[in-house]
């Protein structure tokens, strides 16, 4: 095993990829002489040169598109967004034409391309820069959303992802960058659509993904050393496709369930998470579905009130006590 930070684990995925791939290529601002807006793809352009790790004008509109369009011509995109937030500028590009184009052109075009950046709030950045729009993409079929925080998955996911032959929201995060886990020396893949169990327990399942998997493995501990529940943290690692078959055997076993989500409540993945499960392992629960999510407002740019919009780990041993009936 060795010990990588995110960005490491990113770059190894994508370096191996290319390496392997003659098709595969990066673009995006500042990925290559800059090394980098996070220094994801530092030494990058080194290796492959201008052709293959390609810098772009602030124009996310336009080059996603550019990708789009050489996704149809054979090559297989990597497009690295500086941050999802900027991703809507290029929604209608993401939305129309690459969820759409298989299905639109009967198969005849498929569009295997990766988008990837950080998603959610960093430190300060206020409301038009701390989104997290997992439920905004993954509401579109065509599209597969992954969103994952920890070296070991993403790695094994990015490169299941740059592999797939259908359009990636590869989401990230920006305070994880730096953040360090073992990943194995030989390279391995993670299936798309496979949650992973981070913690077992058997009290109450927290349902989450992405840098809020460490805010359950902190309530986590709060809740085994101070009230003596023992909870599960199940960490999604893709949105859509959704890992159902985890989520009910999560729910027959612990019969009670939380989930913990970075964004807005309405109409959020939480929501839907709450709506399948309740539909279909009604009889295994013994209390309705929680959600711990964003406040239900635009994100403040001071650091206090930021930490009060955002799923903290008192909100989540509140919600796991509340199902638990304490």
């Amino acid at each position: 095993m060795a010990e990588l930070t995110l960005r490491e684990a990113l770059r190894r995925a994508m370096t191996e990829e290319m390496r392997r791939d003659d098709r595969v290529f990066l673009m995006g601002e500042e990925v290559a002489y800059y090394d980098g807006a996070y220094k994801v793809s530092q030494g990058m352009l080194k290796e492959f040169g201008p052709e293959r790790i390609v810098d772009t004008p602030i124009a996310e509109n336009g080059f996603s598109g550019l990708g789009i369009g050489a996704a149809m011509a054979g090559l297989r995109p990597i497009v690295e967004i500086m941050t999802w937030n900027f991703s809507l500028v290029a929604f209608d590009q993401i939305v129309n034409n690459a969820a759409k184009v298989f299905q639109m052109t009967a198969g005849s075009y498929k569009v295997p391309i990766v988008f990837r950046g950080p998603s959610g709030a960093a430190e300060n950045l206020g409301s038009q820069h701390s989104m997290a729009l997992e439920s905004i993409y993954a509401h579109f079929p065509g599209l597969k959303v992954v969103s994952t925080s920890t070296p070991k998955d993403a790695y094994g996911l990015l490169k299941s992802a740059i592999r797939d032959d259908d359009p990636v929201c590869f989401m990230e995060s920006e305070l994880a960058y730096g953040h360090k886990g073992e990943v194995p020396d030989e390279e391995y893949l993670i299936p798309l659509g496979v949650a992973d169990i981070k913690r077992p327990g058997r009290d109450v399942t927290l349902v989450t993904w992405n840098k809020q998997v460490n805010t359950c493995l902190d309530a986590a501990k709060v809740l085994q050393d101070k009230h003596g529940i023992d909870a599960r943290v199940l960490d999604l690692r893709t949105i859509r496709p959704l890992d159902e078959e985890a989520l009910y055997k999560a729910a027959a076993e612990t019969h009670r369930m939380v989930v913990v989500q970075e964004g807005y409540p309405f109409a959020g993945v939480g929501a839907e998470i709450a709506a399948r499960v309740q539909e279909a392992c009604f009889d295994h629960l013994d209390a309705p579905i929680l959600r711990v999510t964003n406040r239900d407002l635009n994100s403040p740019y001071a650091t206090n009130l930021e930490k009060l919009v955002m799923p903290s780990v008192e909100r989540v041993v509140d919600a796991a006590r509340a199902v638990c009936g304490r």
